[in-house]
């Protein structure tokens, strides 16, 4: 089933942080239950990583602790099904060391004796189609073969012979979510049935950043949504959404404020088909702890209800 250029994505991404044994649970099974009854989400990333050792490693080990365990995994989906979510599958690659995966790198021609883009795609290929299998076993409708790999996106050629493999095992919906101004810097969109990146734009500079989307977008004319946007509600972030690390006291105005700007900016474009905001996780803080709570969980914040009341809009219209 490939998705629709008329169909609405009213997403949230649910359980990134989860670590295995952490899911399949009554905690999990409400967190899941709370995110569809308080943003009226119709679909759902389902987001977990597997953890290689550093950038330059060029093994993914995620049959392993802490990476969540297939049965988990199918859980979750089957969770979700069972709210009436449409669901995306998406498992990242993160480094142990706590290096961010976009800087994954090597040389750009293998060379004896150091680490190689050939050695990491084989088990990075691995990887993905362990989960594309399960994806098409479940059912879900939507694939991710991949997340924020900034530096890998030039390497084109691998990239396509990915697709291609991950196309032999799951029918559905591929997407690759690239990284925040990365959009007109991935070549091979063409591969792909959906362009999808990650939203962290400041406040007041969507329309600038929309532009050059949209460039992009009808260049290729593939569907686009966001498979990732989000502001923690914290004093500051809505100029710096991407920054997880940036100091301030709580407020959930600042994260209203960011929800605000970046649907107001998206409605007068037709062609953003929707978003998987950035995040719901598989166990939630206290609801009366919510107002100290300063990440991107929307739970128990004043940006749920006006999440809650645009999806429902976007449903009907």
């Amino acid at each position: 089933m490939k998705l629709l250029q008329n169909e609405y994505i009213g997403g949230v991404t649910w359980g990134f942080m989860g670590r295995r044994g952490t899911w399949q649970n009554e905690d999990a099974s409400r967190s899941m239950e709370l995110m569809a009854a308080t943003t009226g989400a119709n679909w759902t990333a389902i987001a977990f990583s597997a953890l290689q050792a550093a950038p330059q490693s060029t093994e993914i080990p995620y049959w392993e602790e802490p990476t969540v365990s297939d049965g988990e995994v199918r859980w979750a989906i089957d969770k979700a099904k069972s709210l009436n979510l449409k669901v995306c599958l998406k498992p990242i690659v993160n480094c142990a060391d706590g290096t961010w995966r976009a800087h994954i790198n090597f040389f750009d021609k293998d060379v004896p004796c150091e680490p190689k883009w050939s050695e990491w795609f084989r088990s990075y290929t691995r990887f993905i189609l362990h989960y594309a299998r399960i994806a098409e076993e479940t059912g879900c409708e939507m694939f991710c073969v991949g997340c924020e790999l900034v530096q890998s996106d030039r390497r084109e050629t691998e990239w396509r012979t990915l697709i291609s493999e991950v196309r032999k095992v799951y029918t559905g919906t591929i997407t690759y979510n690239c990284d925040k101004y990365q959009e007109d810097n991935v070549t091979w969109w063409d591969a792909l049935d959906v362009i999808s990146s990650s939203g962290y734009y400041p406040h007041d500079d969507w329309e600038g950043q929309l532009d050059r989307i949209e460039a992009v977008v009808k260049s290729h004319n593939k569907p686009f949504f966001f498979m990732e946007a989000g502001c923690p509600s914290r004093t500051g972030s809505a100029a710096i959404p991407n920054d997880w690390s940036l100091q301030g006291e709580p407020s959930e105005e600042e994260q209203s404020k960011f929800y605000r700007a970046m649907f107001g900016s998206c409605e007068a474009r037709e062609w953003v088909k929707g978003f998987m905001l950035w995040d719901w996780p598989a166990s939630l803080y206290p609801f009366e702890e919510a107002a100290q709570n300063d990440d991107y969980c929307m739970y128990g914040k004043d940006a749920a209800a006006l999440i809650k009341e645009y999806y429902t809009y976007k449903s009907h219209n």
